[in-house]
């Protein structure tokens, strides 16, 4: 991961999940009727709807002139936007109702205090206030709706203005309204004469309300949805220029990822997706009655972006299919090689039960050896003249392996007197999201150079080192530990072998790399009982939904995480029985993001991030200037 992929994956920490609509709405009408009682001055009209509705006029036109619309909006947007051929569900539409509702309430109740603190402010400023926050709120929905539903300008002007809308008519209605209850006469005079003699007058703030308003509030939505159009169009360049997509449709995916946990993401992603064929690795064990003990399984490609999208969640997939206990390590290979889809871990799963059904087995293996080439120290067992492989660069920090140095280190080891090789990365050493170059392993690195050594001094090692007869044992753990404290569903899984008198435990942590130095504690201390181990994790990205940097260690306890290691490196050492094993390997042809894809993604959504933030702020500016300029001229 470069420093601009980090910058992308820290946007993870804006992931949630949106609320239920009925919590948003009710939470809604909350806060406007407080709002109203702090903003609004009923004056004389007081005692009429205190003696009618038992309850404070203020909170009523709080409820009537902010909540109402805010309802009506959660229920009606998304009927009109799907009408008109959009996405948006309820839960999308009434989070984007509240917050609408609570920009309105910020913008009320701060021309409420000045007009508290200034005597020259009345009613007038904070219902010109309200105005404002009207065609703002017009904008910000606009905005989202053109960004999730991808309609036209036009189009997209009909779900946006719902809020809006109902709040403008509510005005008119409920102003009316007091006029016909306080002044009698007829209704149609107390609705048409403001519009028809300036100086007709009505009870209370509501003589503030005007015709020169309401037209001031469609300019100004006039205004706002020119300034939207030209800030998408600004933002949006950059992206169809050099990589032929639209950056409102990655926005819409991502949005649909953080409300409501869709696949949306995942059509934007296909749509940069570059096919690739990866090779897709199983080593098994067998009982000598036939029946499966343990499996790991590595297909060469990277368990991301984030979460379930594309192959987050490719190691409990990969788990769920085999028949002993799965182990489904990390592979060489960066975000480049991401899946585009979630449905391409299907083509993988496929492939191992192929190569699964290819293995040749046989009861005999090497002794384990550990070979050091520069910062690679690589921890190497040959089954059958097939040889496990694991890679790691602890103490040093290290993030991914790039798909081409893995590559040729397979082939490296391969050459030297091995048969077939899954090389794992053990993926268990990082200082997080510090620091500009965050310790990927990429072709032509000294570390690349360090671990293609490593790996032709293991094959040649490996494969001249005398067989004897293999025992395993297996344990696993889920653990108390939760996603949000780096620990995924797989929890802490463990094989050791046993050859020749020598023990080697592999410890599999379900998590997303680890902290400095907890990989060296954990493995000093099971030394103690096994001649050698190694700790690995599956860089799953099922922890990414909380924060981009959720490392193992990060959130546990390192002496409870180390203690429960030992305890399942006890169990499966308990575990020890005779079995056979076998390697084989199928290669499948898959949809990846492509080289530099993802490098060239970071890099454009971080300029939009910096660079559109700033043109954001200078077009907010302009329109807020042109408002206040409108206001003094009406």
């Amino acid at each position: 991961m470069t420093a601009s992929q980090s910058n992308l994956a820290g946007l993870s920490r804006f992931i949630f999940r949106a609320p239920n609509w009925y919590t948003s709405l009710a939470f809604a009408l909350l806060v406007a009727a407080v709002a109203g009682i702090g903003a609004f001055d009923s004056g004389e009209a007081d005692a009429v709807f205190r003696g009618i509705l038992f309850v404070g006029q203020d909170a009523w036109e709080g409820i009537f002139f902010i909540g109402v619309p805010t309802v009506v909006a959660g229920f009606v947007t998304p009927w009109v936007d799907r009408y008109t051929g959009g996405r948006l569900t309820y839960n999308r539409a009434s989070l984007l109702a509240l917050i609408c509702e609570l920009l309105i309430v910020a913008v009320v109740s701060a021309a409420a205090l000045a007009a508290y603190l200034v005597p020259e402010l009345d009613q007038t400023f904070v219902f010109d206030a309200l105005m404002f926050a009207l065609a703002s709120v017009f904008a910000l929905r606009l905005l989202v709706v053109m960004a999730v539903s991808r309609t036209s300008l036009p189009v997209a002007v009909l779900p946006a203005s719902i809020q809006t809308v109902a709040a403008a008519a509510l005005l008119f209605v409920y102003s009316g309204t007091i006029r016909y209850l306080a002044d009698g006469g007829s209704a149609m005079e107390a609705f048409l004469t403001p519009f028809l003699h300036e100086s007709a007058e009505a009870p209370g703030v509501l003589t503030t309300l005007s015709p020169q308003q309401f037209l001031l509030l469609n300019v100004l939505c006039v205004i706002y949805a020119v300034a939207v159009w030209v800030f998408l169009v600004a933002v949006d360049q950059p992206w169809r220029r050099s990589m032929g997509v639209s950056m409102l449709d990655f926005l819409r995916g991502f949005i649909g990822h953080v409300a409501e946990g869709t696949r949306e993401l995942e059509d934007f992603f296909e749509q940069l997706g570059e096919e690739a064929i990866v090779p897709v690795t199983v080593l098994a064990f067998r009982r000598p009655d036939g029946t499966e003990k343990a499996r790991f399984v590595l297909p060469m490609i990277h368990p991301g972006p984030m979460g379930e999208i594309g192959g987050g969640n490719l190691p409990e997939r990969v788990a769920e299919t085999a028949e002993g206990l799965a182990f489904p390590p990390h592979a060489t290979a960066g975000h480049d090689f991401n899946l585009v889809t979630e449905r391409e871990v299907d083509r993988l799963i496929d492939a191992a039960d192929r190569a699964h059904r290819r293995i040749e087995y046989d009861d005999e293996a090497t002794r384990s050896a550990r070979t050091v080439a520069g910062d690679a120290k690589l921890l190497g067992q040959a089954f059958g003249g097939d040889g496990l492989l694991v890679n790691t660069f602890s103490p040093d920090f290290a993030d991914d392996v790039e798909y081409g140095v893995g590559l040729t280190a397979r082939e490296g080891a391969r050459t030297n007197g091995l048969d077939d090789v899954l090389l794992v990365d053990a993926h268990n050493c990082n200082n997080g999201l510090d620091g500009p170059d965050l310790g990927h392993v990429t072709p032509g690195s000294p570390r690349s150079f360090d671990m293609i050594n490593a790996a032709e001094q293991a094959g040649a090692r490996l494969g001249d080192a005398p067989e004897a007869s293999l025992s395993l044992g297996t344990a696993w753990d889920e653990t108390d530990w939760e996603p949000q404290e780096g620990i995924g569903p797989l929890g802490i899984r463990v094989a050791v072998t046993a050859v020749d008198g020598q023990e080697t435990a592999y410890v599999l942590v379900d998590g997303n790399n680890m902290e400095p130095w907890l990989r060296d504690r954990t493995r000093e201390e099971l030394l103690e009982t096994v001649g050698a181990a190694e700790v690995m994790t599956t860089d799953t990205h099922i922890v990414n939904t909380v924060e981009a940097d959720n490392q193992v260690g990060a959130e546990i306890d390192h002496s409870a995480f180390i203690e429960v290691v030992s305890d399942l490196v006890e169990a499966a050492r308990a575990d020890i029985e005779p079995v056979e094993a076998g390697m084989a390997t199928e290669r499948e042809e898959v949809t990846v993001f492509g080289n530099d894809r993802t490098e060239t993604l970071a890099s454009h959504a971080n300029a939009v991030v910096s660079l559109g933030g700033a043109f954001a702020v200078a077009v907010i500016l302009a329109v807020v200037a042109i408002s206040v300029l409108l206001f003094f001229v009406a």
